[in-house]
């Protein structure tokens, strides 16, 4: 399944991914240790299953790693959204939306490849 072509989710996970970790660097310096562990391991897990779904030995195996990298979103979503709900928390509005937007796209990957079964 894997292919040399551009691959938007690929390049968007990844992306997403180096500025979580820029995200959670600032946590660090404004001493936020636990949210930012949390935010670093679910935010750049989202890419790693999505690059290892690339491998995946079958359909199956596909859908099956989309959807943890779903949910590994889906988590983020929920630690950014308690950053964003907390005093004295940098601002991770385009982070947000970045990840809403990586969770939508994976929706629709996921619904076509189970319609394509």
């Amino acid at each position: 399944m894997q292919s040399d072509k551009p691959n938007l989710i690929v390049d968007l996970s990844f992306e997403f991914a180096l500025a979580i970790i820029k995200y959670a660097e600032l946590l660090d310096v404004n001493r936020k240790y636990i949210i930012s562990k949390q935010l670093l391991r679910s935010g750049t897990s989202i890419g790693a299953s999505i690059k290892e779904a690339q491998c995946a030995e079958s359909r199956n195996d596909f859908i099956h790693k989309m959807k943890i990298a779903a949910k590994e979103a889906e988590e983020t979503e929920y630690w950014l959204s308690l950053c964003q709900s907390s005093e004295g928390y940098p601002d991770c509005q385009a982070l947000s939306n970045k990840c809403i937007s990586i969770k939508k796209i994976l929706s629709k990957i996921i619904a076509s490849s189970k319609s394509a079964h």
